[in-house]
């Protein structure tokens, strides 16, 4: 069942200072009734040159920091404004704003654009070379909860964002430990910044899935009371470049998404390859953190992986979307309306031969 209690001072506080992203996470699950028609582009052919007077407007600040350190950013043959923003929320409000034509997300946000009528597709698709082996997220625990196995999360309270990542992945867990909601309490808690550790760490919750460097603070406050976490054994690998279709299906534009595929493309095998450039100039310099955090953000990173066929992403897709149907009670729909198969080849291609770390 889904708790709606209400939350301590410290994370009321969080919530609000992310009242955009909440509200917009709130529309995203509640509107069952509305679904994006999916419109076709796929018989419109992209033309083979892009002009130079071409503007794209993209959402992924990581990629802006790649190619500025790689020494490509110049040679983007259009322009490109770039906009502080990545992921669902975000990206999704700057969608319909019709103010974005591409953003970095993960799997769940092009799912709720479509139960909420919003047209987008996935142009392109990475995932990790080992998932399992480096994970995105894992399950956080709380001091004292007494879980050791994902079977021991019966009857406890579990952070849950239905328009996020983390709450898909959620009920991904439920289901490999043979739960259901109504097994434990769902809090529901949008996933932001450090709000699922302060949950764990204040006993809001006793488990809640967290990533990146919140693994490696949550460890260091809370490990000595008996804080930890566990792996979950599932794949949370998923990341795209998603465009709005408008944008996609304007042959100038769709001409200037593909060339941003391949520059994006090659920046990841940059990043893969200059691991000491890359905490210098993105974790430290550009995001402030430390050099250790830095470190360990490379460590769990894993090894890019573009596949040149999608069908396996599609069928992942398409399961994370049935999931999701039932759990939340949505409209089942065919993920492959999704994804914009003209690019299907453009990242794997534009990465062939790249040199690679050993």
């Amino acid at each position: 069942m889904i708790s709606r209690t209400a939350l301590p001072l410290s994370l009321r506080v969080g919530a609000l200072a992310t009242a955009a992203a909440s509200l917009l996470l709130t529309s995203c699950v509640s509107n069952t009734a509305s679904t994006a028609v999916g419109a076709n582009v796929a018989a419109k052919k992209i033309p083979a040159k892009v002009s130079p007077d071409t503007s794209l407007t993209v959402g992924a600040p990581d990629l802006k920091v790649a190619l500025e350190l790689s020494g490509q950013i110049d040679k983007v043959p259009f322009k490109v404004k770039w906009a502080n923003i990545s992921g669902g929320p975000q990206c999704s409000e700057a969608f319909r704003a019709h103010a974005l034509d591409l953003c970095s997300a993960a799997e769940i946000p092009s799912i709720n654009a479509h139960w909420t009528g919003l047209d987008t597709k996935l142009v392109a698709v990475k995932f990790r070379k080992d998932p399992i082996a480096d994970p995105i997220y894992e399950l956080g625990i709380a001091p004292g909860a007494h879980i050791k196995t994902l079977a021991d999360l019966r009857g406890k309270k579990i952070a849950y964002s239905p328009g996020q990542a983390q709450g898909a992945l959620v009920l991904r867990i439920l289901k490999k430990a043979r739960l259901t909601q109504q097994d434990v309490h769902l809090v529901e808690l949008a996933s932001t910044g450090d709000v699922y550790p302060t949950a764990l760490g204040n006993g809001q919750v006793d488990a809640a899935p967290i990533a990146d460097v919140n693994i490696k603070r949550y460890l260091t406050k809370y490990g000595r009371d008996g804080g930890h976490t566990i792996k979950h054994g599932l794949r949370d690998d998923p990341g795209h470049l998603w465009a709005l279709t408008d944008s996609v299906g304007d042959a100038q534009k769709s001409a200037a998404v593909r060339e941003l595929i391949t520059f994006w493309a090659r920046a990841q095998i940059w990043i893969d390859a200059h691991p000491k450039q890359w905490i210098d100039g993105y974790y430290v310099k550009d995001q402030g953190l430390s050099r250790e955090d830095g470190e360990y953000l490379v460590k769990r990173s894993g090894r890019p992986d573009f596949p040149a066929d999608w069908t396996d992403a599609i069928k992942r897709q398409q399961q994370t979307v049935d999931l999701l149907a039932k759990e939340q009670k949505h409209k089942k729909f065919d993920a492959g309306i999704l994804f914009d198969r003209r690019y299907e080849r453009v990242a794997a291609d534009a990465t062939a031969g790249e040199r690679r770390t050993p």
